[in-house]
């Protein structure tokens, strides 16, 4: 840049500052924002009664809930007796037929899926622990979900 063009571009600069100031100041004072006044506490209860509001005093609130903490209450109540009185267990019996081959993983995803065991993995794991992999026969054995593991085991391992 030359000399001359960097003058031309203040003295523009010195211009559209000293326009800025003149407008600036050449305005009288009037502030956009306008004073809203403060509505008074009964008239901000009314709009919010006409809003559909309830509005409560301290005192009435607690009275509200303590009201609600004893009807809580008493509902807990009333709901414990019953739980208590209906625990039935469902049990799950059926007949695991092994066929030659199967392993016993085959007979633990298939009590799992006659929901005797939760999880064939167990059974395996046990099988294993017992050292009875190999000892497994082809037949039919009655098991049912009330069984312990060692015992639907022992069922089937006869």
């Amino acid at each position: 840049m030359s000399a001359k063009s960097m003058r031309s571009f203040a003295f523009g600069l010195m211009i559209a500052a000293c326009l800025c100031a003149i407008a600036y100041y050449s305005t009288k004072d009037q502030s956009t924002a306008k004073e809203v006044e403060k509505p008074s506490v009964e008239e901000m209860r009314n709009a919010l009664i006409s809003e559909g509001y309830v509005i409560h005093t301290e005192e009435e609130w607690r009275e509200q809930l303590a009201a609600t903490e004893k009807a809580k209450e008493k509902e807990d109540k009333v709901e414990e007796e019953p739980k208590e009185a209906v625990k039935e267990k469902i049990v799950y019996r059926t007949t695991i037929t092994v066929t030659k081959g199967m392993t016993s993983i085959d007979v633990g995803k298939a009590l799992k899926s006659a929901n005797i065991i939760k999880d064939p993995m167990d059974f395996v794991n046990e099988v294993e622990k017992q050292g009875l992999a190999n000892k497994l026969k082809p037949g039919s054995y009655e098991v049912d979900s009330n069984m312990k593991l060692k015992d639907a085991i022992s069922v089937i391992f006869k």
